[in-house]
């Protein structure tokens, strides 16, 4: 479990969902954005709430360990999924892969420029 501070008020949340929550501040904030987002938290009752932060720009993210947390950790791994569909969730870059030739598909040197298949 961490501890989340922002603005003042420290919130618990799952280690997925802090994780995932610092990257996209960091992503948002390169942009030079803000945006508003919510995140499930537990409460010092043990209850689950929904917390909503404005994230990026000029808006600070803390992230650290919850010590004293006693509880069974709660399985918020939606919401972390969640923070990673986000359309400014840093992505991994795109990695070059040679293509190889399989002699053993006649259909893979099928070329739509000479309209079907190129046969020896």
């Amino acid at each position: 479990m961490r501890c989340v501070t922002y603005a003042g008020e420290t919130v618990t949340t799952t280690d997925d969902v802090a994780e995932a929550l610092v990257q996209l501040t960091a992503s948002i904030a390169a942009d030079g954005q803000a945006e508003a987002v919510s995140i499930p938290i537990v409460t010092e009752a043990g209850d689950t709430e929904e917390a909503e932060l404005v994230i990026g720009v000029g808006n600070d993210v803390l992230s650290a360990p919850a010590h004293d947390w006693a509880g069974e950790e709660p399985d918020f791994s939606w919401a972390a999924e969640e923070l990673r569909q986000h359309k400014r969730f840093p992505q991994a870059p795109a990695i070059a892969h040679e293509q190889t030739i399989d002699t053993d598909n006649p259909d893979a040197f099928w070329d739509p420029d000479l309209d079907g298949f190129i046969r020896a």
